[in-house]
């Protein structure tokens, strides 16, 4: 028989650049390897922004035939440090110390570190956007600068601009998200993956949503990637960036930092807050009624509860369980949402059955309040470091508008947790396929397009009645049911009862057998 050659995929340029980095890490922790990683991935990324600005700016002012044609070379030099030539374009005004060929020509000095950090101290200064947000104490003395040196030049070798060979002007945010998600897989306990937010969720959060024009908040947004496919869907579809105003919230200092970089390099403005705080305590945008609301809160926070929190105005439809901030979060959210706007959100499974300290009774207001659009279950696997299944929930101020008004008094059930596919033994993902089913199912239902039909398994559109003989449980496969047919069109009852006479068949003949094999060896003696 032919032997066949397995032939590997080659790896992509975020998989060399991380193995190769990783190498390097040394006796570094993840969560603060990663913070020397990505501000240096950070540095030489708006470095390489700034030297194409530059060249374009070089080559216009040195072509007679252009109107920004100047003869004199030092008044050519001048106007290349030319501060507001750089920052018009939304380019970051790196000073001459801090530019990447300035840090590389010094990686193999013992002085590194500290040559690093003051380039970080130098652009801050320049740059006010990000004052107080890049990563500093490259100089300490527990990180090896031999190895600092080694991945100040491996970092070098990328090349972050549209005109590199490594393809379009998203190559750094590529790397970005790339190394975010295996510092997540690398981290380890309750801090695990809670400043990323895997990219099949967030993709199918925002297909599902839509947010193509208008406010877009997040009171729990990690590193910001719930910005970053928002901007990238705008794009997509034909819009600009600027179409969406973004607002955030971040509790953990080092993670709202990483979020500020994040949406900086891609260009997105986003007001954050001047710091990172708590949403529960101290909501750093009280006043803000959002278009569309999409988040991935942490699950079952058992120490969120403030005593000064008891008369509340978010807690419309109960007041929280002390022990459990699931659905504090989704009354947050829904006290955020402007009068027609639609949440998205990720929570764990128990949210949608605990009946625990009132949990019940909220779920059940909620529903009754017609803002519960559209529940969606998970499959495992979809997170870095956790097994906890999760459902995704949609909530709608208004649910009257926009084709929306025969879907009132309705709630869209789907389960999608035989979705998806496992690219790791740990980790699973979603295709375009998988995204299209569970965006594709809502939107046909919430339009009325006239295109949706319950599809028993997948998807069923209940309503409040059913809602309400389940007591008010929001779990999808109690209303969805099992699949009719099988891939091949056989009923399930008929495959089971044909499976079962196959089966029994199979024990009889292995009798028969065993009673001549008996017999043989008797014959034998």
């Amino acid at each position: 028989m032919a032997r066949t050659a397995s032939l590997k995929q080659p790896k992509t340029l975020e998989q060399r650049l991380w193995d190769a980095a990783d190498a390097l890490r040394g006796n570094q922790e993840p969560s603060e390897y990663k913070h020397v990683v990505l501000g240096l991935v950070f540095l030489k990324y708006i470095s390489d922004r700034f030297e194409e600005r530059r060249h374009a700016i070089e080559a216009s002012l040195s072509d007679s035939n252009s109107d920004d044609y100047i003869p004199n070379p030092e008044r050519r030099a001048r106007y290349l440090e030319s501060r507001d030539e750089y920052t018009s374009h939304n380019v970051f005004w790196v000073p001459a110390d801090a530019r990447w060929d300035a840090i590389q020509a010094r990686a193999k000095l013992a002085t590194i570190g500290q040559d690093i950090d003051h380039a970080m101290d130098e652009i801050e200064r320049e740059n006010p956007v990000i004052k107080g947000v890049l990563p500093r104490n490259y100089g300490r003395e527990g990180l090896d600068k031999g190895r600092l040196g080694q991945l100040v030049d491996l970092i070098g070798s990328i090349g972050f601009t549209r005109s590199d060979d490594h393809g379009s002007d998203d190559v750094l945010g590529r790397v970005y998200e790339y190394f975010l998600g295996q510092f997540a897989g690398k981290e380890t306990g309750k801090d695990a993956g809670a400043f990323y937010t895997p990219r099949s969720v967030v993709k199918t959060l925002v297909e599902m949503l839509e947010p193509y024009k208008g406010r877009v908040y997040d009171p729990a947004c990690g590193s910001g990637g719930m910005f970053v496919q928002s901007a990238e869907f705008v794009k997509a579809h034909g819009g600009k960036r600027n179409d969406i105003s973004v607002y955030g919230q971040e509790f953990t200092d080092t993670t709202w930092k990483l979020a500020k970089m994040n949406l900086a390099l891609r260009g997105i403005e986003a007001d954050l807050g001047k710091q990172s705080a708590d949403s529960f305590t101290q909501d750093l945008h009280p006043d803000l009624r959002a278009d569309y609301v999409i988040a991935n809160p942490p699950f079952n926070v058992s120490n969120w509860w403030d005593p000064k929190m008891a008369d509340d105005p978010r807690w419309k439809y109960g007041r929280p369980p002390e022990g459990n901030a699931n659905l504090a979060w989704v009354q947050h959210f829904i006290y955020h949402l402007s009068p027609k706007g639609t949440a998205g959100f990720v929570l764990a499974n128990g949210s949608l059955s605990s009946k625990t300290n009132g949990e019940g009774e909220i779920r059940r207001k909620l529903v009754e309040a017609d803002l519960v659009d559209c529940i969606v279950t998970m499959p495992t696997n979809l997170f870095f470091n956790t097994t906890i299944p999760v459902a995704l929930w949609f909530v709608s101020r208004d649910r009257s508008g926009n084709g929306h008004r025969e879907r009132r008094g309705q709630v869209l059930f789907i389960d999608a947790s035989k979705l998806g596919t496992m690219v790791t033994r740990k980790l699973r993902e979603f295709t375009e396929a998988d995204n299209a089913a569970i965006a594709d199912t809502y939107h046909s239902w919430r339009n009325h397009d006239g295109g949706y039909h319950d599809v028993p398994g997948f998807a069923k559109a209940a309503t409040l009645a059913e809602i309400e003989d389940r007591d008010f449980v929001l779990t999808p496969g109690l209303y969805v049911g099992a699949a009719e047919l099988e891939i091949g069109g056989e009923p399930t009852s008929e495959k089971i009862d044909r499976l079962t006479g196959e089966l029994l068949a199979e024990f009889d003949r292995g009798r028969e057998f065993e009673g001549a094999v008996r017999r043989h060896l008797e014959n034998l003696r």
